[in-house]
């Protein structure tokens, strides 16, 4: 995201502007890219906010390639 908003800031006026990019889906989010959209809050019900990622799902995420 850092990049995404690096590269928007710092283009040349007459380029295209890049490609928002892909949200990362996170432990516990039960999502993915698709089902997340830009501006939409993530974890919008009070019982994904109370649940913390299981172990499982933490090392899942760290090994996923990036």
């Amino acid at each position: 995201m850092a990049n995404w908003m690096f590269a928007t800031v710092n283009r040349d006026e007459d380029t295209e502007p890049a490609p928002y990019p892909e949200p990362v889906p996170r432990p516990g989010d039960g999502g993915g890219p698709a089902s997340t959209t830009p501006g939409t809050p993530l974890g919008s019900s009070a019982a994904d906010e109370k649940r913390s990622a299981t172990p499982a799902e933490i090392v899942a995420f760290l090994n996923s390639p990036a």
